[in-house]
Formats: C-alpha cells, structure tokens, sequence
C-alpha cells in the first residue's frame, strides 16, 4: 500500500553545476551522492523536512534520463511515492489497466526497491512507486 510521498526527482544536465544551487535553496550542506548503476544515473540527495529532493544526472548516453533531458531538459522528472509492498502494488495496478514500465521492482538509489508507471495512465506524470529494501 501506497504510504507517502518519497521524494521528487529532477532531471539535470550536470551535478556539479546543480548542487550548489539546490544547496543555497535549501540552506543546507549535506549531499547524499550515489550512482546507480542498473538506472545509468547519478544522484545527488536533499533531505527537506520528509521529503527527499533527488537530482538525477545520466551516466550514460543510453540513460533514460538522458533521452529525458533531449527531449524536455532539465525539470521534474518524477514523483516517487513509498510502499510498504512494491510487488503488490504493482499487481494491483497491472490489474486495474494502469500501465507499467517496470513489471517487477529494480534496484534504485537509498537501497530501495523502485518501479515506474507509464504516464500514459497517469495523466502525463511518471510515477516511481519504491520500498526499503530492508
């Protein structure tokens, strides 16, 4: 079951350029960095009350960030919403004619298990449902 809004993540061209700014934003220092290797990403993390904000940057040119940014550039790339059970969700959904990009959950940012709903049954939004992997 759906719990809360995870975070928002926010396609950028390049981390080194969009750190700075979200940190002046925010007030705040602290960075959460990783790549995620499976997702071809780059992320740079804020922690904003309960909210995290995600910058995510392609690692490569097959990213699908990558063809994101070609085709929008640089903006809000995604909700992520957290769920207690991904896998479940997923079936509920698949049998409730939303369509998925993900079928199965895959391995993501903060040791979370992710999933994308196409935006084609979202009214536009690409929705990421995720779990603590733990």
């Amino acid at each position: 079951m759906i719990k809360k809004l995870n975070h928002i993540g926010i396609a950028v061209k390049n981390l080194e350029q969009s750190i700075p700014i979200f940190q002046k934003i925010f007030g705040n220092e602290s960075v959460h960095r990783e790549i995620v290797s499976d997702q071809k990403v780059e992320i740079a993390s804020f922690k904003v009350g309960d909210v995290i904000i995600e910058l995510t940057s392609p690692t490569s040119e097959d990213s699908p960030i990558s063809g994101f940014l070609e085709k929008r550039g640089e903006g809000i790339h995604h909700l992520a919403f957290e769920s207690d059970d991904v896998q479940s969700d997923l079936n509920h959904l698949s049998q409730n004619s939303v369509k998925l990009i993900n079928e199965t959950p895959q391995l993501g940012a903060h040791n979370m298990l992710i999933a994308f709903l196409h935006p084609k049954s979202t009214n536009g939004v690409l929705i990421e449902i995720c779990q603590h992997k733990d």
